[in-house]
């Protein structure tokens, strides 16, 4: 943080502690308290303001590897409020507060140069009662996080009262971020969907996944987490992102399961793709670090498994499906680049696709929006086929 040897006697101490005793000294910034979280790190060179937004975070403290964050502030309006589009949706975010518990950066620019900055980001974090840590080496942080796996930590800031770890475990995320009653909301861009409606079941959608769908002029049907698809008249389903373990979301699955006797299209991205996966009859599990950032190489597979192109994708899991327990009938898709993880399946039978990464990924890459495109044209063909 650019700051005068004066000011920083007067800022605050604070450290980050893990669950295996190492700490992290540095300074605080954003709202001075203690907080707990589980530690992940992204490897993301921008978009920190959908990051800090992004409902996958939810409970999460967030390390940068990035080393300058803040140069170009906060996105709000000179109020400090998110500035909102025609549907409601927030502008620049991925949801309208920030979600992260915490906020760990090398170095947190106080003087940010940008057209649309409306707040420096230490403001924001304090605005939204988030602790931040900067002074931190966050390279060597990632590499504990890499070798030892996520943990458990707490950001402990010199002055106020200490937290214990388990007092940063969200015993369900899903039910914080997802909405509490269904809605709609009707579409005011381009035809290329109209006449199409869509059911998206909600586990924290970031924003632009409504964006994309409305940008193609599909209406959309937006359900609760734990919402029964059967009383809704929709032409197709979208399972969207969200935070923490997909086994945690059973009426979900409950839900997807028997929602694959109506033979609409399905289509999901992360959380999605995992929920998809367990109503099929598959199995996921938790990965050591997760896969968080801009930068993720996803391989696509063609028939019988042969690789094809690969994308460079945005990604937000600590979770991913088990290959081996794909039932019959079911397929890789993607797989990922660096470490061979299962990034997509999709259904020979049905038209159930759904994918590990974001095709909508704001601030990007977005090479994958493609496959949205795909879903809508399949939902048009099954309509049409009655």
């Amino acid at each position: 943080m650019a700051t005068s040897g004066e000011e920083t006697k007067r800022a605050r101490r604070a450290k980050l502690v893990l669950e295996d005793g190492s700490e992290y000294a540095g300074w605080s910034f954003g709202k001075a308290r203690s907080q707990a979280g589980e530690v992940v790190f992204t490897t993301g060179m921008t978009g920190y303001p959908q990051s800090l937004t992004d409902p996958s975070y939810r409970g999460q403290i967030l390390v940068s590897t990035y080393p300058l964050t803040g140069n170009y502030g906060a996105p709000l309006t000179k109020g400090g409020e998110p500035f909102f589009d025609g549907a409601g949706l927030p502008v620049h975010f991925e949801s309208p507060r920030i979600q992260v518990a915490g906020f760990v950066v090398s170095e947190a620019c106080e003087e940010p140069s940008h057209f649309a900055c409306g707040s420096t980001l230490t403001a924001w974090l304090e605005k939204d009662n988030v602790p931040g840590l900067w002074g931190v080496d966050t390279r060597a942080l990632t590499i504990r996080l890499r070798e030892q796996g996520v943990m458990m930590g707490k950001i402990l800031v010199e002055g106020s009262r200490d937290v214990t770890l388990d007092s940063g475990r969200v015993p369900h995320p899903v039910a914080e971020v997802s909405p509490r009653e269904p809605g709609v909301i009707e579409p005011g861009g381009t035809p290329a969907g109209a006449g199409l409606t869509v059911a998206l079941v909600d586990c924290g959608a970031k924003a632009n996944i409504l964006r994309c769908l409305l940008a193609r002029g599909v209406t959309i049907i937006r359900l609760p987490w734990n919402h029964d698809l059967s009383g809704a008249a929709f032409d197709g389903i979208f399972l969207s992102n969200g935070p923490g373990d997909p086994k945690d979301c059973g009426r979900t699955i409950a839900a997807v399961r028997k929602a694959f006797g109506l033979k609409k299209p399905v289509f999901g991205i992360c959380l999605g793709n995992q929920i998809m996966a367990l109503a099929a009859g598959a199995d996921t599990y938790k990965l050591p670090y997760g896969h968080r950032g801009q930068n993720q190489p996803c391989v696509e597979l063609g028939p019988g498994g042969e690789p094809g192109r690969c994308y460079i994708t945005s990604q937000n899991h600590g979770y991913a499906v088990r290959g081996e327990t794909l039932p019959a009938g079911w397929e890789p898709w993607f797989v990922n680049g660096n470490d061979g993880t299962l990034e997509g399946i999709r259904c020979a039978h049905g038209p159930f696709r759904a994918v590990q990464f974001h095709p909508e990924g704001c601030p990007g890459p977005r090479d994958t929006e493609f496959l949205i495109d795909q879903f809508i044209a399949r939902v048009r063909e099954e309509k049409a086929r009655g």
